[in-house]
Protein backbone atom coordinates (compact mmCIF):
# COMPACT_ATOMS: atom_id res chain seq x y z
CA UNK A 1 0.00 0.00 0.00
CA UNK A 2 1.39 3.44 -0.87
CA UNK A 3 2.26 5.66 1.95
CA UNK A 4 -0.39 8.18 0.43
CA UNK A 5 -3.39 5.86 0.70
CA UNK A 6 -2.23 4.32 4.02
CA UNK A 7 -2.58 7.88 5.27
CA UNK A 8 -6.03 7.91 3.66
CA UNK A 9 -6.94 4.90 5.34
CA UNK A 10 -5.67 5.71 8.35
CA UNK A 11 -7.88 9.19 8.07
CA UNK A 12 -11.32 7.27 7.04
CA UNK A 13 -10.74 4.56 9.92
CA UNK A 14 -9.08 6.34 12.90
CA UNK A 15 -9.25 4.14 15.87
CA UNK A 16 -10.53 5.21 18.87
CA UNK A 17 -7.65 4.53 21.64
CA UNK A 18 -8.81 3.68 25.34
CA UNK A 19 -6.42 5.45 28.03
CA UNK A 20 -8.47 4.33 30.22
CA UNK A 21 -10.64 1.07 29.30
CA UNK A 22 -13.64 3.01 29.20
CA UNK A 23 -16.67 2.34 27.23
CA UNK A 24 -17.85 3.91 24.07
CA UNK A 25 -20.95 5.32 25.56
CA UNK A 26 -18.58 8.04 27.89
CA UNK A 27 -18.28 9.64 24.13
CA UNK A 28 -21.47 10.29 24.31
CA UNK A 29 -21.99 11.94 28.03
CA UNK A 30 -23.27 15.40 28.71
CA UNK A 31 -20.74 16.23 30.69
CA UNK A 32 -17.29 15.45 28.61
CA UNK A 33 -15.50 17.96 27.46
CA UNK A 34 -12.60 17.58 23.88
CA UNK A 35 -10.12 19.11 23.56
CA UNK A 36 -7.58 18.80 20.62
CA UNK A 37 -4.20 18.89 20.48
CA UNK A 38 -2.40 19.83 17.67
CA UNK A 39 1.71 19.10 16.56
CA UNK A 40 4.33 19.18 14.47
CA UNK A 41 8.01 18.49 14.96
CA UNK A 42 11.62 19.22 12.95
CA UNK A 43 9.89 21.48 10.75
CA UNK A 44 13.43 22.81 9.76
CA UNK A 45 12.52 25.65 8.03
CA UNK A 46 10.65 24.14 5.47
CA UNK A 47 7.75 27.08 4.32
CA UNK A 48 6.81 26.54 1.10
CA UNK A 49 5.74 22.91 -0.43
CA UNK A 50 7.62 20.86 -1.96
CA UNK A 51 8.38 20.88 -5.47
CA UNK A 52 6.43 19.11 -8.17
CA UNK A 53 9.89 16.96 -8.66
CA UNK A 54 10.84 16.28 -4.98
CA UNK A 55 9.84 12.36 -5.34
CA UNK A 56 7.75 10.93 -3.12
CA UNK A 57 7.24 14.37 -0.97
CA UNK A 58 6.51 16.46 -4.17
CA UNK A 59 3.61 19.07 -3.47
CA UNK A 60 3.31 18.55 -0.28
CA UNK A 61 3.69 20.45 2.88
CA UNK A 62 4.18 24.02 3.67
CA UNK A 63 3.11 26.23 6.11
CA UNK A 64 0.15 27.77 3.78
CA UNK A 65 -1.79 24.47 3.76
CA UNK A 66 -0.95 23.89 7.58
CA UNK A 67 -2.43 27.17 8.67
CA UNK A 68 -5.56 26.00 6.35
CA UNK A 69 -5.65 22.99 8.19
CA UNK A 70 -5.45 24.58 11.71
CA UNK A 71 -8.17 26.82 10.89
CA UNK A 72 -10.51 24.48 9.97
CA UNK A 73 -9.65 22.37 12.97
CA UNK A 74 -10.08 25.29 15.46
CA UNK A 75 -13.81 26.33 14.14
CA UNK A 76 -14.84 22.86 14.81
CA UNK A 77 -13.08 22.92 18.53
CA UNK A 78 -12.29 26.17 19.89
CA UNK A 79 -10.46 24.16 22.83
CA UNK A 80 -7.36 23.49 20.53
CA UNK A 81 -3.40 23.56 21.57
CA UNK A 82 -0.91 23.85 18.62
CA UNK A 83 2.64 22.80 20.33
CA UNK A 84 5.90 21.75 18.45
CA UNK A 85 8.58 19.36 19.61
CA UNK A 86 11.89 21.76 18.33
CA UNK A 87 14.09 22.24 15.65
CA UNK A 88 12.10 25.17 13.74
CA UNK A 89 16.06 26.33 12.83
CA UNK A 90 18.11 24.73 9.80
CA UNK A 91 16.83 23.09 6.44
CA UNK A 92 16.10 25.81 3.50
CA UNK A 93 17.80 29.01 2.63
CA UNK A 94 14.84 30.87 4.61
CA UNK A 95 17.20 30.08 7.61
CA UNK A 96 20.40 30.99 6.08
CA UNK A 97 19.37 34.38 4.99
CA UNK A 98 17.16 35.14 8.18
CA UNK A 99 17.79 33.17 10.58
CA UNK A 100 15.17 31.85 12.04
CA UNK A 101 13.06 35.28 12.02
CA UNK A 102 10.42 34.26 9.30
CA UNK A 103 9.93 30.83 10.94
CA UNK A 104 9.20 32.35 14.00
CA UNK A 105 6.89 35.18 12.50
CA UNK A 106 5.26 32.12 10.82
CA UNK A 107 4.43 30.25 14.23
CA UNK A 108 3.21 33.42 15.36
CA UNK A 109 0.60 33.66 13.05
CA UNK A 110 -0.86 30.59 13.03
CA UNK A 111 -0.74 31.06 16.68
CA UNK A 112 1.40 27.96 18.27
CA UNK A 113 1.20 28.09 21.46
CA UNK A 114 4.30 26.40 23.22
CA UNK A 115 7.12 24.80 21.24
CA UNK A 116 10.50 23.19 23.01
CA UNK A 117 13.69 23.67 21.91
CA UNK A 118 15.67 20.96 19.76
CA UNK A 119 19.63 20.68 18.82
CA UNK A 120 19.18 22.43 15.41
CA UNK A 121 17.77 25.98 17.55
CA UNK A 122 20.91 26.42 18.37
CA UNK A 123 22.79 26.46 14.67
CA UNK A 124 23.24 30.22 15.12
CA UNK A 125 24.69 30.15 18.32
CA UNK A 126 22.53 30.99 21.59
CA UNK A 127 22.43 35.03 20.92
CA UNK A 128 21.09 33.87 17.66
CA UNK A 129 18.46 31.91 18.78
CA UNK A 130 18.03 35.08 21.94
CA UNK A 131 18.04 37.15 18.90
CA UNK A 132 14.95 36.18 17.09
CA UNK A 133 12.92 35.00 20.29
CA UNK A 134 11.14 39.01 20.12
CA UNK A 135 9.09 37.14 16.68
CA UNK A 136 7.82 34.21 18.46
CA UNK A 137 4.49 35.30 20.18
CA UNK A 138 4.00 31.72 22.38
CA UNK A 139 6.31 29.84 25.09
CA UNK A 140 9.44 27.86 24.57
CA UNK A 141 9.38 25.23 27.00
CA UNK A 142 12.54 23.49 28.42
CA UNK A 143 12.85 22.06 31.90
CA UNK A 144 16.07 19.77 31.43
CA UNK A 145 18.17 22.86 29.69
CA UNK A 146 19.40 25.24 32.51
CA UNK A 147 20.31 28.63 30.95
CA UNK A 148 21.11 30.57 33.92
CA UNK A 149 24.87 31.18 33.06
CA UNK A 150 23.87 31.80 29.29
CA UNK A 151 22.06 34.94 28.21
CA UNK A 152 18.36 33.05 27.48
CA UNK A 153 18.16 32.91 31.22
CA UNK A 154 14.67 34.13 31.57
CA UNK A 155 13.45 33.50 28.71
CA UNK A 156 12.83 29.96 28.51
CA UNK A 157 9.94 28.21 30.55
CA UNK A 158 10.33 24.73 32.30
CA UNK A 159 6.47 24.24 31.74
CA UNK A 160 3.11 26.42 31.02
CA UNK A 161 -0.57 25.85 32.17
CA UNK A 162 -3.57 25.96 29.73
CA UNK A 163 -6.78 26.21 30.27
CA UNK A 164 -9.54 25.32 27.55
CA UNK A 165 -12.81 25.17 28.86
CA UNK A 166 -11.63 24.60 32.63
CA UNK A 167 -9.62 21.54 31.70
CA UNK A 168 -6.19 22.46 33.06
CA UNK A 169 -3.26 21.14 30.54
CA UNK A 170 0.24 21.23 31.56
CA UNK A 171 2.87 21.09 29.34
CA UNK A 172 6.49 21.16 29.80
CA UNK A 173 9.84 20.57 27.40
CA UNK A 174 12.62 18.43 27.48
CA UNK A 175 15.97 18.42 25.24
CA UNK A 176 18.59 15.93 23.62
CA UNK A 177 21.96 16.78 25.35
CA UNK A 178 23.82 18.87 23.61
CA UNK A 179 27.64 17.77 24.11
CA UNK A 180 28.96 15.78 21.22
CA UNK A 181 25.70 16.73 18.97
CA UNK A 182 26.42 20.52 18.78
CA UNK A 183 29.76 22.75 19.16
CA UNK A 184 30.04 23.90 22.76
CA UNK A 185 30.53 27.26 21.22
CA UNK A 186 26.62 27.03 20.15
CA UNK A 187 25.21 26.81 23.51
CA UNK A 188 27.53 28.26 25.38
CA UNK A 189 27.18 27.21 29.77
CA UNK A 190 23.53 25.61 28.75
CA UNK A 191 23.83 23.09 31.41
CA UNK A 192 22.14 19.38 30.16
CA UNK A 193 20.04 17.89 33.35
CA UNK A 194 18.93 14.05 33.71
CA UNK A 195 15.64 14.78 31.77
CA UNK A 196 13.90 11.01 33.37
CA UNK A 197 14.72 12.48 36.55
CA UNK A 198 13.12 15.88 35.47
CA UNK A 199 10.29 14.58 33.67
CA UNK A 200 9.53 12.90 36.98
CA UNK A 201 9.45 15.96 38.78
CA UNK A 202 7.59 17.95 36.03
CA UNK A 203 4.88 15.19 36.29
CA UNK A 204 4.51 15.73 40.09
CA UNK A 205 4.41 19.21 39.95
CA UNK A 206 2.08 19.72 37.34
CA UNK A 207 -0.23 16.64 38.87
CA UNK A 208 -0.01 16.70 42.63
CA UNK A 209 0.46 20.82 43.25
CA UNK A 210 -0.79 22.51 40.21
CA UNK A 211 -3.63 19.93 39.46
CA UNK A 212 -3.35 19.06 35.70
CA UNK A 213 -6.04 17.30 34.09
CA UNK A 214 -3.85 16.36 31.48
CA UNK A 215 -0.14 16.28 30.79
CA UNK A 216 2.11 17.12 27.96
CA UNK A 217 5.54 16.42 27.63
CA UNK A 218 7.59 17.93 24.37
CA UNK A 219 10.27 16.25 24.11
CA UNK A 220 13.31 16.80 21.78
CA UNK A 221 15.15 13.20 23.19
CA UNK A 222 14.13 11.29 20.17
CA UNK A 223 11.56 8.43 19.75
CA UNK A 224 14.18 5.06 20.74
CA UNK A 225 17.66 3.63 20.37
CA UNK A 226 17.22 0.10 19.52
CA UNK A 227 20.85 -0.15 19.94
CA UNK A 228 21.24 2.46 23.18
CA UNK A 229 18.58 1.23 25.27
CA UNK A 230 20.14 3.46 27.76
CA UNK A 231 19.90 6.17 26.16
CA UNK A 232 16.94 9.07 26.96
CA UNK A 233 14.22 8.43 24.64
CA UNK A 234 10.14 9.21 24.78
CA UNK A 235 9.86 5.26 24.62
CA UNK A 236 11.76 5.49 28.21
CA UNK A 237 10.50 8.09 29.18
CA UNK A 238 6.79 6.70 29.09
CA UNK A 239 7.70 3.80 30.66
CA UNK A 240 9.81 4.80 33.76
CA UNK A 241 7.34 8.14 34.89
CA UNK A 242 3.76 8.16 36.15
CA UNK A 243 1.15 10.89 35.44
CA UNK A 244 2.10 11.43 31.50
CA UNK A 245 -0.97 11.34 29.11
CA UNK A 246 1.19 12.56 26.18
CA UNK A 247 4.24 12.42 24.42
CA UNK A 248 5.08 14.76 21.44
CA UNK A 249 8.36 13.84 20.43
CA UNK A 250 10.74 15.35 17.91
CA UNK A 251 14.85 14.49 17.13
CA UNK A 252 14.76 11.05 15.68
CA UNK A 253 11.83 12.05 12.53
CA UNK A 254 10.20 8.71 12.91
CA UNK A 255 6.88 8.91 10.69
CA UNK A 256 4.31 7.08 13.26
CA UNK A 257 0.94 6.67 11.43
CA UNK A 258 -0.90 5.88 15.02
CA UNK A 259 0.66 6.81 18.36
CA UNK A 260 2.76 4.03 20.08
CA UNK A 261 1.18 3.00 23.30
CA UNK A 262 3.05 1.88 26.42
CA UNK A 263 2.44 1.16 30.20
CA UNK A 264 4.44 4.07 32.14
CA UNK A 265 5.68 3.30 35.88
CA UNK A 266 2.08 2.66 37.43
CA UNK A 267 0.89 -0.04 34.70
CA UNK A 268 -1.15 2.85 32.95
CA UNK A 269 -1.04 3.88 29.19
CA UNK A 270 0.63 6.75 27.96
CA UNK A 271 0.66 8.34 24.37
CA UNK A 272 3.82 8.73 22.40
CA UNK A 273 3.54 10.24 18.65
CA UNK A 274 5.67 11.84 16.55
CA UNK A 275 4.96 12.74 13.08
CA UNK A 276 7.78 12.29 10.79
CA UNK A 277 9.77 16.48 9.54
CA UNK A 278 9.44 18.55 7.43
CA UNK A 279 6.15 19.67 7.89
CA UNK A 280 4.95 17.03 5.89
CA UNK A 281 2.29 16.09 8.77
CA UNK A 282 -0.11 17.55 11.40
CA UNK A 283 -0.64 15.39 14.20
CA UNK A 284 -4.14 15.53 15.92
CA UNK A 285 -5.04 13.71 19.66
CA UNK A 286 -8.83 14.42 20.41
CA UNK A 287 -9.06 13.91 24.18
CA UNK A 288 -12.57 13.34 25.42
CA UNK A 289 -12.98 14.17 29.64
CA UNK A 290 -15.49 13.44 32.07
CA UNK A 291 -14.87 13.85 35.82
CA UNK A 292 -13.62 11.33 37.76
CA UNK A 293 -12.61 8.97 34.71
CA UNK A 294 -9.48 8.30 32.72
CA UNK A 295 -9.09 10.74 29.52
CA UNK A 296 -10.10 9.16 26.32
CA UNK A 297 -8.36 9.98 22.95
CA UNK A 298 -9.02 9.56 19.35
CA UNK A 299 -5.67 10.30 17.09
CA UNK A 300 -5.34 11.82 12.87
CA UNK A 301 -1.89 12.21 11.49
CA UNK A 302 -3.04 14.55 8.53
CA UNK A 303 -0.96 14.81 6.08
CA UNK A 304 -0.25 18.59 4.95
Amino acid sequence: MKRRDFIKQSLATSALTSLGGLGFDLLTASNKKKITILHTNDVHSHIDPFGPNDGRNANKGGVARRAALIDTIRQENPNTLLLDAGDIFQGTPYFNYYGGELEFKLMSMLKYDAATIGNHDFDNGIEGLLKQLPHAKFDFLSANYDFSNTVMDGHVKPYEIFVKDNIRIGVFGLGIELNGLVDKRMYKETKYLNPLEIAQDMARILKQEKKCDLIICLSHLGYDYKNRKEKPSDLNIAKSTQDIDLIIGGHTHTFLPKPTIIKNAIDKPVLVNQVGAYGLYLGKIDFYLSPGQQPKSEHKTILV
